[in-house]
């Protein structure tokens, strides 16, 4: 693996750190500025959509430039609102530093997936995905809870200024490891060859892979499985404290198993989705939405409560972060904006499940009802590969039916 995807997932653990340190240090915050602490969860929301928004939005705009470029551009433009957004005192201007700043981090994420997948071989595609991912799982493990920490010591500005500051040896490696043109980026003349033409980047012939079948399916398949992740890691805290009766201390410990099964998880997928997706999509959907449904049932037993953080750290990762290398697989004439697809659609997962599941909190069920909710998008999403499935095979026989029917001879 090239030394230069390593870095790009440095800047991707800054970025995951950032869309998920608010939760320790969102107390600081209101108290800093003058808000409610209500308030603040605009800023989680700002993030996401920006993140939604901006991977097809910001993958476009850059489509032509060449990835050196777009890559410093985005990481920059990051940098930069970390720094304002640590300057400043008005909650207004920080909720603005957090859209813009998912904008510029939505953009990275697509360029750097297109940008990671170029240098590898072509059939290595799921590893270098896997390991920029794994900047997300890391920025779990060790960047959340070092924001908080660093919140604690001594203010919540520290961690934005040390989310910048991570950043800088990405732009140094950057310059340094990915190729100031590429060559789709290089301007064509209008007598050049069809085939030429058809190798330049076009947002319209990008686009249409979404007409796609295959590729809508899995990108739907991504969003209801990181819904699943997300709806219950969004309450793991209180499910972990109210249901299985864990300190308040301990939630850090918990927090960093669902960070190391995480990591987990995206390793496997590394190993398996780009040769051998299915033996690892099949067995592990299933394990996924028992280990949820067993967690539901489970969560006032503390050890197996514990016990069940990891595995489905393991499972959910390892799982999405193949569904994310078939989404690009299944693209495969967006190279650039394949990447924005499956990070648009891992963000409607990351807003979605939540949602799903604090309604169902809403309405009187308690704490267990955020597993049980995950059981249900997993749920949902089997019941669509099973629709798809059954679709695609009644297509094949039909097209079989008429490729051996001679021509002109009367149907049956």
């Amino acid at each position: 693996m090239p030394p230069a995807v390593y870095l790009l997932a440095l800047a991707v653990f800054a970025q995951g750190t950032s869309e998920f340190m608010l939760s320790g240090i969102a107390p600081d915050i209101a108290r800093d500025l003058g808000v409610s602490v209500a308030s603040t969860g605009a800023l989680t929301s700002a993030f996401a959509i920006g993140m939604v928004i901006g991977a097809p939005l910001m993958a476009a705009v850059s489509l032509r430039w060449p990835r050196r470029r777009a890559l410093l551009v985005f990481l920059l433009v990051f940098m930069a609102v970390h720094v304002v957004g640590a300057l400043t005192d008005s909650f207004a201007v920080l909720l603005a530093t957090r859209v813009v700043g998912a904008l510029a981090n939505a953009g990275f994420l697509a360029v750097g997936m297109a940008t990671a997948t170029s240098m590898v071989r072509p059939d290595a595609k799921g590893r270098a995905i896997s390991v920029l991912i794994s900047g997300i799982t890391l920025a779990c493990i060790a960047g959340v809870p070092a924001g908080a920490v660093l919140g604690q010591v001594w203010s919540w500005r520290a961690a934005f200024w040390a989310v910048a500051l991570v950043c800088v040896p990405v732009v140094v490696a950057i310059l340094r490891s990915v190729p100031a043109t590429t060559p789709v980026a290089e301007p064509v003349d209008a007598g050049a060859s069809a085939s030429l033409r058809a190798e330049q980047p076009s947002a319209r012939r990008e686009l249409r892979e979404l007409g796609r079948p295959r590729l809508l399916v899995t990108l739907a398949l991504g969003a209801l499985v990181n819904a699943a992740t997300f709806g219950t890691f969004a309450f793991l805290a209180p499910v972990m404290t109210d249901v299985a009766g864990l300190a308040d201390g301990g939630v850090p410990v918990v927090l960093a198993l669902f960070g190391i099964g995480s990591f987990v998880g995206v390793t496997l997928s590394g190993r398996l989705a780009d040769s051998r997706p299915l033996r690892l999509l099949v067995p592990g959907s299933a394990a996924l939405l028992a280990g949820w449904v067993l967690f539901a049932l489970t969560a006032g037993s503390l050890p197996v409560a514990l016990f069940l953080v990891l595995v489905q750290g393991t499972l959910s990762f390892a799982v999405g972060a193949t569904l994310i290398t078939r989404s690009v697989y299944e693209a495969p004439g967006a190279p650039t904006l394949g990447g924005a697809y499956a990070t648009a659609a891992m963000n409607v997962g990351a807003a979605l499940g939540p949602g799903v599941a604090g309604a169902a909190i809403g309405t009187g069920l308690g704490y267990r009802s955020a597993p049980w909710s995950s059981a249900a998008l997993v749920t949902a999403a089997l019941v669509l590969a099973g629709a798809a499935l059954a679709v695609g095979r009644t297509r094949a026989a039909a097209r079989h039916t008429r490729a051996a029917t001679p021509q002109g001879a009367p149907l049956p």
